[in-house]
């Protein structure tokens, strides 16, 4: 496996190894934690990819599934073993969101559905400041700096050699909520306008005068890989836990929404013009 393959993407891969061994042999994942006397919840996030996934584990469920041969087993023992290494985002501690993190830091291309804020890949600091202390009130000083630092360190995908693909659709209540101060605002738009000019960069607003809309019931993300054996992720943040959609037919549905959202708003030159009028009114 490639050094440059991140922790995140080896557990998925390592993960949907492990299920399609499982599937083979024709068992369930309640019958598998039976035989393991572990819950089966364990069993699915081993498969899934959300947890770390140990060469013991991999051990034991290679002896369940009885897999003959030695050089499989010892390349999944191996890939859990990869799988364990530590990505760029565990050096600032524990972050609620890392899976994503890691998925992002992997992903191609991105498309986003953003109806409240700016997205943080196109967020100032000053701007991604002023989000997490509102959205996070009763959260202490350092803790709301360390993830302005990651947030920060996460647009290194937007800016760095071979970029990030990204995609999105913002909309107008984002532009016009006042988030910290007009002043801050302004500068937040400006660098809208900015980014957008760049060549993998490509935003639009979905405007008020669209009316209703697909993006209605909130905020979501596409991410895809440049493997074409990692399946695509539809992304949605939660309060206190996030959703993370990998079945073909899920990946669809959002995809057509999302080329609704895109033929619904405002095109890039258009959505330039939008963003920077609005700017002007912040500065007055």
């Amino acid at each position: 496996m490639a050094s440059n393959v991140n922790p995140t993407v080896r557990r998925r891969r390592l993960g949907q190894e492990l299920r399609r061994l499982r599937e083979l042999k024709g068992m369930t994942a309640e019958e598998v934690a039976e035989r393991l006397l572990v819950s089966q919840s364990k069993i699915s996030r081993l498969e899934n990819g959300r947890r770390s996934i140990s060469q013991r584990d991999v051990r034991d469920l290679c002896g369940v599934y009885e897999v003959e041969d030695q050089r499989i087993v010892d390349s999944l023992m191996q890939m859990a073993k990869d799988s364990r290494q530590q990505g760029w985002w565990h050096a600032f501690g524990d972050v609620p969101y890392s899976v994503y993190i890691g998925l992002e830091t992997a992903a191609a291309s991105l498309r986003v559905f953003a109806p409240q804020v700016v997205p943080g890949l196109l967020q100032t600091r000053a701007y991604a400041e002023a989000v997490i202390t509102g959205a996070l009130p009763e959260t202490p000083t350092q803790e709301i700096e360390k993830r302005v630092q990651v947030r920060m360190r996460r647009q290194d995908r937007v800016t760095e050699d071979g970029p990030l693909r990204l995609w999105t659709v913002l909309d107008e209540a984002a532009l016009r909520r006042v988030v910290g101060s007009r002043s801050l605002m302004r500068e937040q738009l400006e660098h809208l306008v900015e980014t957008s000019q760049l060549p993998h960069v490509t935003l639009q607003v979905l405007p008020f005068g669209a009316g209703a809309h697909p993006g209605l019931n909130g905020q979501y993300s596409i991410l895809e890989f440049p493997d074409t054996t990692d399946s695509s992720v539809v992304y949605i943040e939660g309060v206190t836990s996030d959703l993370y959609l990998e079945k073909a037919p899920d990946v669809q549905n959002y995809s057509v929404m999302y080329e609704h959202l895109r033929a619904q708003a405002l095109s890039t030159d258009q959505t330039r013009q939008f963003i920077a009028d609005i700017a002007k009114d912040y500065a007055r």
